[in-house]
């Protein structure tokens, strides 16, 4: 094929179609590789978690001198011993456990100074959105052990509104700084999970990963097999395209 045939083939190409056809391709590349990295991060993250299960709980002093550290906090066994305030209790919403409506329970412990934020359970919610569960606060002194969780914030629609609440307080977030406003103490930048052999609180139900990594991974064959799809589709296509003006 000489360079004037192939500039002449190459002027007869619909690039508009070309670029949009490689643009979805490497989309749906992108985001293969992309679940394979998650895949990769969850292996490591259920690594770790394995490990820190054999070791001894940590006080909240050795916590707070690990913070900032490469590995970070997160998943850290903690052993806390303080007072939990019973007059504040926080009610995530939209939390399900197996097809059924519910919320996060939560109350803030004072050990040592620090305010921490712990995670009591889950309890089922009413069909009316009116109506909140009934909650018996925990309060005085104990001695409980958890894991600790670093908080994630996600995708907000609207700001929380948490002025002039109502206890218990149904929010839709957990944003650490609007509640320390609201208890007038700041609240460490973490959250105390309790471990499932603790007797105070309620349904601990509560998954480190919730997504696995086999699940990553099956995204991610998905994703490389639409891709594939999509570019011998977009090839038949020009093929067919290429032989109808040839006939004509």
């Amino acid at each position: 094929m000489n360079s004037v045939s192939l500039q002449h083939k190459l002027k007869q190409l619909n690039w508009p179609m070309v670029i949009f056809t490689m643009l979805v391709f490497s989309t749906l590349i992108k985001l293969g590789f992309w679940q394979i990295d998650r895949a990769l991060e969850k292996e490591q993250r259920q690594h770790r978690i394995n490990e820190l299960s054999q070791r001894d709980a940590l006080s909240l002093a050795q916590v707070l001198t690990l913070q900032g550290l490469q590995d970070g906090i997160n998943d850290l066994p903690i052993q806390l011993t303080g007072n939990f305030i019973g007059d504040k209790v926080f009610l995530l919403d939209n939390q399900p456990d197996k097809g059924r409506f519910g919320y996060r329970v939560y109350q803030i412990i004072e050990s040592n100074d620090a305010a921490i934020l712990v995670n009591l359970g889950w309890v089922q919610g009413a069909i009316d959105r009116n109506i909140l569960p009934e909650i018996t606060p925990v309060i005085g002194q104990h001695t409980l052990t958890g894991h600790v969780r670093e908080v994630e914030v996600g995708i907000q629609l609207q700001a929380q509104n948490l002025t002039n609440p109502s206890w218990p307080l149904r929010v839709q977030q957990i944003e650490l700084d609007k509640f320390s406003q609201l208890i007038g103490k700041k609240l460490l930048p973490f959250v105390v999970y309790l471990d499932k052999k603790e007797t105070i609180g309620y349904k601990k139900n509560w998954q480190p990963i919730v997504m696995p990594p086999e699940k990553h991974r099956a995204y991610a064959f998905q994703w490389f097999s639409l891709a594939l799809a999509w570019i011998s589709l977009m090839i038949w296509a020009a093929i067919k395209m290429s032989k109808n003006e040839s006939s004509e």
